[in-house]
């Protein structure tokens, strides 16, 4: 009688592992795309992207300082960071977030994209500032120079 009290509450627990919180976010992702009309490309890590605008000449790489216009934003809208106008800001693109380290090599010098990174790809389960945790994030991304 215990093992079979034990199996039921177990099976009632909520099962936050990283592979199904990352199951979850690429649902909401999707969601989020066929509830706006959107088609994008879904890569192995679960991070989906549209390149909004071709740019010339060749890709950053991983080890690439990259100076994009740039607008972060939860699945809601609710607008977590940006450059404004002209304002453009430079980063070493390997101490970036992993969404943006396997998203702006993709981009082209003048080109832009957005990208809907799963939690693992962002803060993940600790969130920081006003980023909750394990929040889906969506990135428009211009990538001025590298």
């Amino acid at each position: 009688m215990l093992a079979a009290f034990s199996l039921t509450t177990m099976s009632c627990l909520k099962d936050n592992s990283p592979e199904k919180q990352l199951e979850d976010d690429i649902q909401a992702i999707k969601n989020h795309l066929t509830d706006h009309g959107l088609t994008a490309i879904e890569r192995p890590s679960g991070l989906h992207y549209i390149i909004t605008q071709e740019g010339t000449g060749g890709n950053p790489s991983p080890l690439s300082t990259v100076t994009v216009k740039y607008k972060g934003y939860l699945l809601d809208g609710t607008v977590f960071d940006q450059t404004s106008g002209t304002e453009t800001a430079t980063f070493a693109l390997d101490g970036l977030i992993e969404a943006w380290q396997e998203g702006i090599p993709l981009l082209k010098k003048g080109g832009k994209g957005t990208f809907f990174s799963p939690s693992a790809l962002a803060y993940g389960p600790n969130g920081v500032g006003s980023i909750a945790p394990n929040s889906v994030l969506i990135f428009e991304i211009e990538l001025v120079n590298f």
